[in-house]
């Protein structure tokens, strides 16, 4: 919280002058300052002083000084100041309205000591703390006092909770006192707590309660004194004793003053703890002597002993909402809303569950504000200062407010409505609806000054369903069901009448009491009910309906109107329809007086009403109206008024009637003075005139006249009522009113009820008599069939048979006949009148060969009457199932009939209604039941199309591939393709083509359509490797059609983005293509394409994109790069660039050109005098580069002159090095340079002429030398001499023999003899040619090369001729770049000669990097060669997929030779097996390595299924190849196969269920063994025969497996003996491996042995392999027999499965197995097994049943 100083109320003085008091009045208008002269001051809210008045002494006569004030309070109406004074006394002073009227003592409450401090609580009682202890309440309507209750010690703070009906009390030994006032205390009354010191500073917030006093603590307790927490300043430096307290209006927060100090103390709800949020230290203010806040928290007023008072504005936070209202936070759940616009209007809202208001927003036009805090919802209406708090869960704050209806808001969250009335803190009502639209919502609220509670609320259920909501009971009281959609309804406002427009337009009117629907007009576009009336205005295309009675709908008045309607309006007694037609708007007033009797007669003012109606005279409208107002008249009991209507209704009857009515009525008024309604005989009648019959009894009985109810049921002609209330009531002339009964029914001939009556007392001889009199012989059949004694009398029933007979009531007459044992005449009867039931159980007894009969005719009886549905049973009762089928399908139950139809085996019957039946299960949903119906029928052309309808393409290829011949089907499924193709449905057409395998078929179509998204996705699904130049080709075909965008999507799609941007450049599409480019290509590329489109526009426009793309310096880089210099300057110019770097570029340019003149102004141009000099200095024209510095760059002359004089020097012309020294004024370089020479004399030569200040040290160092030097040295500079000698005799061979007899033995040093040898170097490079320059360069070369002299040895070799022996300088430096420079521009040859030294060398060193930048084959050679295969095959793949193959094959042969066919085979995975022949050996040698591995060598056979993965590529890349028919081709078909057994054994292995499929598989595979190793197919069958149990099978198997072991270990395949096999097809001739399968595993070997000699050794064992009916073992094949691809087995059986793409077989139980496999264990290895199958040979055409 922020404590905000606003202003001072009261300067301090310089002397006590304590405050005495502070009071805010409730109403925030007043602040009263109580002084310490006994003043009270008043301020107004903006803290000005608008009125004083001085108090006055409990008695004159002491003086005005005799006092002090100790207290003040404003009373909760804001019109009263409580003064509680020293004196023992408390005045009650009267304000008034206005600031300067007089102040009146109204109330004076005498003490019996002097009063401490005082309070004025919320409830209406003054409480008064005493010195003596006691705490009194005064009363101010009274002018009462007492006594509350009394403490030890003087009273000397109170605080009062936030509710106003209770206070605490502190006294000075820290006893705290809690009491109330009212009833609603919910804590303990009493002491609470017992302070460690006096609580002078005391307050009550939420939750508990706090104090503080003299010990600087300020402590904080819950409701039943425990304490929470305290905060301890007694360490606090400058802190003093806490002397006040105040609590915030909403009990959040308190503050506690000290000296010159504030402290505020907030509650967090978050935390649900207390914590010091602000502190204020105020300097010279003193102690606080009094501290108030505001009544809504806003400020906080406060003064102190020194007569200051201060005002603060208390916040937490403020905001601006949309610059409309300003938002103030003074506590975590009160906040003020005050309008900007209005700055006096301010509405205080507040959580009245102490919550923290945590989001507010202003809605609804900014009339409503809607609050949040984490518990609750706050509705505030701004307009009327209506606020609710609702509870609410937090709902991810997604619902929706509606304020249309200025009552109530509506919230929508979630599917649930709720609604909350302004001022209410509960909901009103919630109820689930998706339709939240405010026109499908009406609420009315006690409108039309309804004087009992009306809540109702209408909305929508569903879109037809209207509901109407009671929201007092929480009952639905209506709901109304309509054909169409509601898109419009409303309430009137007492809710007895709804409205509601449907989606075709038409209005409809509901009463809600009775439920009644009424259609009231048609094609309304306007319809609303008139405020404050029950009057209907609509309108219908250009006429306007008002209906004035709407009780009377029929009544309408209709008159035209112009445009369209908008609204209703009734004001200043005027009531008007506004239309708007165009810009113009009209208005039509309704008759008033119409719209007002509605009103009056809702408001039950019956004289206005009639008044009105007599106006109106003989109209229409009138005599509805009469009636409606006769009918509410009577509802309300005014008798007269509806006497009145029912007269001008002419209704004359009842208009007399009321005229008795209302004469008794004043007759019991006169009599007894209550009023005339009140009569008995009245309100009977009153019940009579409403036809409420029961009313009117009850009247009657409650007055003890039974014999006047009697009398009205008889004048009424209810005799049975009459006679039934005599007997419950007892009545005495019970018989003579039944005989008067019997006497009237005779007399008014109704001998059936007579009879009746007759019958119920006993006399039923004469009752049947009656009943026959009344040819009523049913009802006497009935009654004999119950009285025995009468079916003995057999002419009585006779004429009763009789009767029956001529009335066709053949049943009851046959019910009669069996009764009196006349069994064959009832079962006559019974069929005459079609109660076939009854003759049934009849003929199950007498008859039973009938009952089929009596049942077909029940069937017939039924279907002639039209109840076919019921016939059907009975016909299949009946066996007439030919009848049962022909009702069934006639009474449309489908699946009756399918099942009837089931049971006829005649084709021929079937067909008569197999089309119809099989449409109607395929409209249910049952194809498989129609697609069998058809089938049955023998209609498979029908069965085939309603599957196509169906999009069953498959279903019906394979039913059409069973029964119809193949050219057949495959027109019809083309055909049908056409048809669908024609029709636009593409997706269908498709699977058709599928269906008959014609993808490309699709293709074309969808070609043909351009269609090119399914085009494309067929491509990519049956022609993969076409896919790219698909995309391509339609790119192309798109681009030359215009339609780029497309294009585009293609060539991206392609991986040739290049080309986009090529087809958009060439458009002059430039955005685009620069799009493109920066998506697709490199940043460079964007740029070029950014560059091509500026030079494609006028300067001014390119310069202006160039620079939004910030691409100006780049292009002009990229004309300069160009050689457009011109352009380049343009867009300088136009963008308003320095022309300077293109000048630059430019004179570069010219300079590699050689154009030097040129370079030299484009230089000058740039400004860069500086690079012109360096130009012609690089190209050693001197004299224009000292021209230039001259006239451009004076400062460059010197140092152009040090760089001709170093190119002098470097040249040995030292005569043009000491000129060029010397001009640019540095002797001292040439001293230098000299001695560092050793050339001693010659630098003191050049010191005698120009540097004399050398000489001294240039010969004190040659005295220094000559003394220093030894022979050698000596020797050295002896040759040095010569030499130089030599050189300027021009004898320049000595001059190079000379120096190059210096050598280690005699040099100085090495820098002499390195000197040496370059000067040497230098003499034969510029003087010396043919022979003598090579022989010297042969032996000089060598010795620069030793000292590392490369450059010096390579330009000897050049000037000698030998560019050999100059590259290998380089060679042997490993220089390979400037070898290979120097042989370009001197031979191609030495350039393949440096090439191939320097592959040499990187490969004798193992560089491959650098080796692959040379030759990337030498490279992955080396890296095969050191074994690093992976880098090899990494930089293989970047190349071609030869030079891949080719490593990948390297590397597969090493790895097989290691015996890793695993690896080996991963390997091919990884990177394809291409169709290559130079590779069918490793293929070969890879797939027979892991066939031969053992099973729990292969992962769980996951290697085996690699294999399978592999062969099958490889398989698909030989057929597509010239080696498609090869012999390996069909190698590698065996192979693939014997891998998927291998796979597909493993895979059996893993389900239980399929072990027996898994030892099929081995057996199959022994006729393999011709590929596999023969001992291993022969092992593994054994064992597992063995395993299964079948122990005769396997010891031939095993004992084949150790005939073939011998035969390895002996190396000769003629110890086989094959005859034990001679009824299977395993090969006889087979290659024997080179080492037996076991020979890692000799146990199991020996295992296998030693169970055959103990086999061996049963007798009783048959030792021969079983055959079948065939005469061979059952794995064998036959001639004709085929293998099933999932065991390996003969295809045997019925309908075995078969495939789409090929032609082979499975058999049908192993299919079935597989298919529950997969169901039962879909993440099994089985799962995928079916997968590869059916993509291996296609989709398999079986439906498991």
């Amino acid at each position: 919280m922020q404590l905000k100083y606003l202003r001072t109320l009261l300067e301090g003085q310089e002397h006590i002058q304590r405050i005495a008091g502070l009071a805010w009045s409730p109403n925030q208008q007043k602040l009263a300052i109580a002084t310490a002269d006994r003043h009270i001051l008043l301020y107004d809210d903006a803290g000005e002083r608008r009125d004083k008045f001085s108090t006055k002494p409990a008695n004159a006569a002491n003086g005005k000084n005799s006092y002090v004030i100790r207290g003040l309070a404003f009373s909760p109406d804001s019109t009263k100041l409580a003064v509680g004074q020293s004196d023992s006394i408390v005045y009650v002073y009267k304000l008034g309205e206005t600031w300067n009227d007089k102040k009146v003592i109204c109330n004076k409450f005498p003490q019996a000591s002097a009063v401490t401090t005082l309070i004025w609580l919320g409830t209406g009682a003054i409480i008064a703390g005493l010195e003596d202890g006691k705490v009194r309440a005064l009363h101010c309507k009274s002018n009462k006092s007492q006594s509350l209750y009394g403490g030890d010690s003087i009273c000397i703070s109170l605080a009062a909770n936030t509710k106003g009906n209770g206070f605490l009390s502190g006294h000075n030994d820290g006893t705290i006192i809690r009491f109330y006032l009212t009833d609603e205390a919910t804590e303990p009354l009493g002491r609470v707590v017992q302070h460690s010191v006096p609580p002078f500073a005391l307050a009550w917030p939420q939750g508990g309660f706090c104090a503080a006093g003299c010990d600087q603590r300020i402590v904080f307790y819950d409701s039943v004194g425990r304490q929470l927490r305290c905060f301890d300043y007694s360490r606090s430096e400058g802190e003093r004793e806490f002397t006040v307290a105040a609590c915030s209006p909403n009990g959040q927060a308190v503050a506690f003053g000290s000296y010159d100090r504030i402290r505020i103390f907030a509650w967090s709800p978050r935390q649900s703890a207390w914590s010091e949020s602000a502190s204020k230290e105020i300097s010279c203010l003193y102690t606080l002597s009094a501290l108030l806040w505001r009544r809504d928290g806003a400020r906080l007023a406060l003064g102190s002993v020194s007569g200051a008072v201060l005002l603060y504005e208390s916040v937490l936070k403020r905001t601006i909402w949309q610059d409309k209202f300003e938002l103030i936070f003074v506590a975590p759940s009160q906040l003020l809303v005050r309008s900007l616009t209005e700055p006096t209007q301010q509405l205080t809202i507040e959580s009245q569950l102490g919550l923290e208001i945590d989001d507010v927003r202003i809605m609804g036009r900014d009339n409503f504000l809607v609050g949040r805090t984490e518990e609750s919802l706050i509705l505030c209406d701004l307009t009327r200062n209506l606020s609710s708090e609702v509870p609410w869960t937090a709902s991810g704050r997604h619902e929706r407010f509606y304020f249309e209806n200025p009552l109530v808001c509506l919230i929508f969250n979630v599917g649930e409505l709720s609604l909350v009335e302004y001022g209410v803190n509960h909901i009103l009502g919630s109820v689930r609806t998706e339709f939240v639209n405010p026109h499908v919502i009406s609420v009315r609220l006690n409108e039309r000054g309804n004087a009992r509670e009306n809540k109702k609320l209408a909305f929508l259920l569903d879109a037809k369903t209207i509901c109407v909501v009671d929201l007092l009971s929480q009952m639905i009281s209506g709901q109304i069901n309509h054909e169409t959609k509601i898109d419009w309804l409303e309430l009137s406002e007492t809710a007895h009448k709804l409205l509601f427009r449907d989606k075709k337009l038409r209005l409809v009117l509901v009463d809600n009491y009775s439920g009644k629907k009424q259609t009231l007009l048609s094609n309304i576009s306007f319809v609303q009910w008139v405020p404050q009336s029950d009057v209907v205005v609509a309108q219908s295309n250009t006429n306007l309906a008002i209906w004035y009675n709407i009780d009377l709908p029929e009544h309408v008045t209709m008159q035209t109107v112009r445009g369209e309607a908008i609204e209703v309006l009734r004001e200043h007694g005027r009531t008007v329809v506004r239309s708007q037609d165009g810009p113009s708007e009209h208005s039509y007033q309704l008759d008033e007086g119409l719209v007002e009797f509605g009103t009056a007669v809702n408001d039950n003012d019956f004289g206005r009403a009639v008044h009105f109606l007599e106006t109106l005279g003989d109209k229409p409208a009138a005599k509805a109206m009469w009636h409606n107002l006769a009918i509410i008249a009577l509802e309300e009991g005014n008798l007269r008024v509806a006497q009145r209507c029912y007269a001008a209704l002419s209704n004359v009857s009842k208009a007399f009637y009321l005229a008795e009515m209302i004469r008794e009525a004043d007759d019991y008024e006169q009599l007894t003075g209550t009023p005339g309604i009140n009569c008995a005989e009245v309100r009977a009648k009153l019940a009579l005139l409403g036809a409420d019959l029961r009313a009117a009894e009850r009247i009657y009985l409650e007055q003890g006249q039974l014999e006047a109810a009697l009398s009205m049921y008889q004048q009424l002609r209810m005799w049975d009522e009459a006679v039934a209330l005599a007997e419950r009531r007892g009545y005495v002339g019970l018989p003579a009113l039944k005989q008067q009964q019997m006497d009237f029914l005779m007399e008014t001939e109704q001998p059936e009820k007579a009879a009746q009556l007759l019958e119920e007392s006993g006399e039923l001889q004469q009752a049947m008599l009656l009943y026959l009199k009344a040819k009523k012989p049913a009802r006497a059949a009935r009654l004999a069939l119950k009285t025995p004694t009468l079916l003995q009398q057999e002419q009585l029933m006779l004429q009763v048979t009789e009767g029956l007979v001529q009335c066709e009531l053949y049943e009851l007459a046959g019910e009669l006949a069996q009764r009196l044992e006349r069994a064959e005449a009832a079962l006559t009867l019974y069929r005459k009148g079609g109660a076939f039931a009854r003759a049934l159980e009849l003929a199950r007894v007498l008859a039973p060969q009938q009952v089929t009969e009596l049942e077909e005719q029940w069937g017939d009886w039924l279907v002639q009457r039209k109840q076919l549905d019921a016939s059907i049973n009975h016909y299949i009762e009946a066996g007439a199932t030919h009848k049962a089928l022909e009702a069934a399908v006639g009474a449309k139950q489908w699946r009756k009939a399918v099942q009837i139809a089931k049971v006829l085996d005649e084709p021929e019957l079937i067909q008569r209604y197999a089309v119809d039946l099989a449409r109607h299960l395929a409209f249910a949903g049952d194809l498989e039941g129609a697609e069998d119906l058809l089938v049955r029928a023998q209609l498979y052309k029908e069965a085939i199309e309603l599957l196509n309808r169906h999009g069953k393409w498959e279903r019906a290829y394979v039913i059409g591939e069973k029964y119809l011949k193949a050219e057949q089907l495959r027109e019809l499924f083309l055909q049908l393709a056409s048809q669908l193709e024609s029709q636009a449905k593409y997706r269908d057409a498709e699977k058709v083509l599928l269906a008959v395998n014609e993808p490309d078929l699709a293709i074309a179509m969808y070609k043909r359509r351009e269609l090119y998204d399914s085009m494309i996705r067929l491509v990519e699904r049956y022609h993969k490797e076409l896919l790219d130049s698909t995309h391509l080709h339609l790119a192309r075909q798109l681009e030359s059609r215009g339609k780029l965008k497309n294009a585009e999507l293609h060539f991206i799609a392609a991986g040739d983005w290049k080309s986009a941007v090529h087809m958009y450049c060439s458009s002059s599409r430039w955005e685009d293509g620069y799009r493109v480019a920066q998506q697709q290509g490199t940043e460079g590329a964007s740029q070029q394409v950014a560059y091509m489109w500026a030079k494609s526009m006028p300067l001014e426009s390119a310069v202006r994109l160039l620079s939004k793309l910030g691409l100006l310096d780049t292009a002009l880089g990229f004309a300069c790069d160009a050689g457009q210099f011109d352009y380049a300057l343009e867009l300088c110019r136009f963008a308003g660039k320095s022309t300077d770097e293109v000048y630059l570029k430019l004179a570069m340019s010219l300079e590699d050109e050689g154009k030097f003149e040129q370079a030299e102004a484009e230089f000058l141009k740039a400004h860069k005098p500086k690079e012109a000099i360096l130009m012609y200095q690089h190209a050693g024209d001197w004299t224009a580069a000292l021209q230039i510095a001259e006239q451009h760059l004076p400062e460059a002359i010197t140092e152009l002159l040090l760089a001709q004089a170093q190119a002098a020097l470097e040249m040995r012309n030292f005569e043009d090095y000491e000129a060029l020294m010397l001009r640019a004024q540095h002797p001292e370089l040439i001293i230098e340079h000299y001695k560092q020479a050793n050339l001693l004399d010659d630098a003191l030569r050049i010191a005698e002429q120009h540097y004399p200040a050398g000489l001294n040290d240039l010969r004190r160092l040659q005295a220094q030398e000559q003394r220093s030097q030894p022979t050698a040295t000596q020797d050295s500079r002896a040759y040095l001499q010569r030499a130089a000698e030599f050189a300027k005799r021009e004898e320049f061979r000595k001059a190079a023999e000379c120096l190059m007899q210096i050598d280690a033995t005699n040099a100085e040093d090495a820098a002499t003899l390195e000197r040496a040898l370059l000067r040497a170097a230098e003499i034969i490079n510029q003087f010396l040619e043919g022979k003598d320059a090579q022989d010297l360069a042969t032996i000089l070369g060598p010795r620069l090369l030793a000292i590392k002299q490369i450059a010096a040895a390579a330009q000897l070799y050049l000037a000698a001729d030998l560019p050999k022996q100059a590259v290998d300088v380089f060679i042997q430096a490993e220089q390979w770049s400037k070898a290979r420079r120097l042989a370009k521009e001197i031979d191609l040859e030495l350039l393949a000669y440096v090439e191939q030294q320097q592959k040499s060398r990187l490969q004798s060193e193992g560089n491959v990097e650098q080796l692959a930048d040379i030759d990337i084959i030498s490279a992955l050679d080396l890296l095969a060669e050191q074994g690093q295969w992976q880098r090899c095959l990494d930089k293989a793949q970047q190349l071609n997929p030869s030079v891949l193959q080719k490593y990948v094959a390297a590397y597969a042969a090493q790895l097989i030779r290691s015996g890793d066919c695993s690896n080996a085979l991963n390997l091919y995975l990884n990177y394809a097996a291409p169709a290559i022949e130079e590779h069918f050996n490793i293929y070969t040698r890879i797939a027979l390595d892991c066939l031969a591995l053992r099973e729990h060598q292969t992962e769980g056979g996951v290697l085996w299924q690699r294999l399978r993965d592999f062969l099958q590529h490889l398989l698909q890349a030989l057929q597509a190849s010239k080696h498609a028919q090869s012999k390996f081709a069909t190698q590698v078909e065996q192979f693939l196969l014997i891998a998927h057994y291998y796979a597909t054994r493993a895979a059996c292995r893993q389900l239980p269920a399929l072990h027996p499929v898994a030892l099929r598989l081995s057996l199959a595979l022994l006729r393999h063994t011709d590929l596999l190793p023969v001992d291993k197919g022969f092992y593994e069958a054994g064992m597992d025969l063995r395993e299964a149990g079948r122990e005769p099978e396997a010891f031939v198997m095993l004992n084949h497996y150790l005939d073939v072991c011998e035969a390895i270990e002996e190396g000769s395949g003629a110890l086989v003996d094959h005859s034990d096999l001679a009824s299977t097809d395993f090969p006889s001739s087979v290659p024997l491996p080179e080492d037996i399968h076991l020979k890692n595993e000799p146990n199991l070997h020996e295992e296998v042995r030693e169970w055959i000699l103990a086999v061996s050794m049963d007798q009783q064992l048959d030792q021969l392999l079983p055959n079948d009916d065939r005469g061979l073992y059952e794995c064998s094949l036959g001639p004709n027999d085929k293998a099933c691809l999932l065991s390996g087995y003969p295809v045997r059986g019925r309908q075995p499965v078969s495939f789409q793409c090929s032609t082979n077989l499975v058999n049908r139980d192993v299919w079935s197995k597989f298919s529950v496999a997969v169901k039962m264990s879909p993440n099994s290895q089985v799962t995928d097994l079916i997968g590869f199958v059916e993509k291996w040979q296609g989709v398999a055409n079986y439906v498991m049943h």
